[in-house]
């Protein structure tokens, strides 16, 4: 089986270069630390600070397993900063002209999304849609109800 393909800019791939080193020099010691001393107060079967620090090395252990994945499997793409068509990292504003709604997205590599701020990966549906598409442009994205047009308004 192929192994997936994170493309990202190298700016991002930096980006987890630094998070994985904090992770392990950083985060780790700090939990084992924290495993330590729970485990100086005696009984493990009733220590809620050494359950949830165990919880915590879990997380932190997975999340280390996650970026080193993904920079094993990046494929780095150049930065590109020609704003005539939606490419990684372009900040599109779209129009739904439907509901009359404008919405502004960045569009990012999967290890960068955080909807929260509209930064949506480049894999997505209404990321996929958009790539390499031009201002003015409009595109078709699909959703389990169906799909729905949204047009370029801008990209910076």
């Amino acid at each position: 089986m192929a192994e997936q393909q994170f493309v990202m800019t190298q700016k991002n791939l930096d980006d987890l270069k630094n998070e994985l080193d904090y992770l392990v020099k950083v985060k780790r010691p700090e939990i084992i630390e924290r495993i330590a001393e729970a485990r100086s107060h005696g009984d493990l079967s009733e220590n809620a600070e050494y359950d949830a620090a165990r919880e915590e090395q879990r997380s932190n252990e997975g999340k280390i397993a996650e970026i080193e994945y993904q920079i094993k499997n990046a494929s780095v793409q150049e930065e590109i900063t020609d704003n005539t068509y939606v490419h990684l990292n372009s900040v599109v504003t779209v129009l739904d002209e439907e509901f009359g709604e404008e919405d502004t997205y960045t569009i990012t590599s999967v290890t960068d999304v955080d909807v929260m701020n509209n930064k949506i990966s480049s894999e997505s549906p209404v990321g996929a849609a958009l790539m390499r598409k031009r201002i003015g442009d409009e595109v078709s994205v699909s959703c389990p109800d169906g799909s729905y047009k949204l047009r370029i308004v801008s990209i910076r």
